[in-house]
C-alpha cells in the first residue's frame, strides 16, 4: 500500500501565523475545521454553489471547499473566526442580530465574511449590488430580505451615517 506524503503549510490565520500538515486533496475547508479546528467556516455543498464555507483568500472571496489547502501556503486566510475584534461584534454580526437576519446558522459565517467584505470594498452599497454581492450565498431559512437589510444598515453604520 502506497503511502500520501502530507505537505507542510505555512499561512497566516486572522492575523496569526499558522502551521498544518494536509493531504494533497485537502480542501481548505476541511483544512480549518480539522487540522486548525477552527469550525466556524460550514461545510454546505463542497461544490461551490452555497457559500457557507466562504473566506478571505489574500483579501480575495473564496469558497474554501473549492481550494486546496496547501494553496494557503504563504498566503492569508481571512474567516468568520477574525470578524469580531476585541470582544465586540463587527457591525454586519451585530446588524444581522438585530434585524433576525440569521437563524439556524449554516449561511450565516459566510454571509459575514462576504458581506465584510462587500462593505470594505464598497462601504455604500445599493440594494441591489448587496443581492448581487451575496448572490452565492445560499440561505434556507430567512428569505433573504433580512439579511440584505441588515447588511444595509450595517454599511450605514460603518460610514456614521
Amino acid at each position: 500500500m502506497m503511502q500520501v506524503r502530507k505537505i507542510h503549510v505555512s499561512t497566516t490565520v486572522n492575523g496569526e501565523p499558522r502551521e498544518f500538515l494536509c493531504e494533497p486533496g485537502q480542501v481548505l475547508s476541511d483544512a480549518l475545521r480539522n487540522n486548525l479546528e477552527m469550525t466556524g467556516t460550514k461545510e454546505g455543498c463542497t461544490t461551490g454553489d452555497c457559500g457557507a464555507c466562504s473566506v478571505l483568500l489574500d483579501d480575495a472571496l473564496v469558497c474554501s471547499c473549492l481550494v486546496l489547502a496547501a494553496e494557503a501556503e504563504g498566503r492569508r486566510v481571512a474567516t468568520i473566526e477574525g470578524v469580531a475584534q476585541d470582544g465586540r461584534l463587527h457591525p454586519i454580526q451585530q446588524q444581522l442580530l438585530e434585524h433576525a437576519g440569521l437563524q439556524c446558522g449554516i449561511c450565516t459565517p459566510g454571509v459575514v465574511v462576504a458581506a465584510k467584505a462587500l462593505l470594505e470594498e464598497n462601504p455604500d452599497p445599493s440594494e441591489e449590488e448587496v443581492r448581487f454581492w451575496l448572490a452565492g450565498n445560499l440561505c434556507r431559512c430567512t428569505g433573504y430580505d433580512k439579511i440584505i437589510l441588515a447588511v444595509l444598515a450595517a454599511a450605514s453604520e460603518i460610514r456614521g451615517a
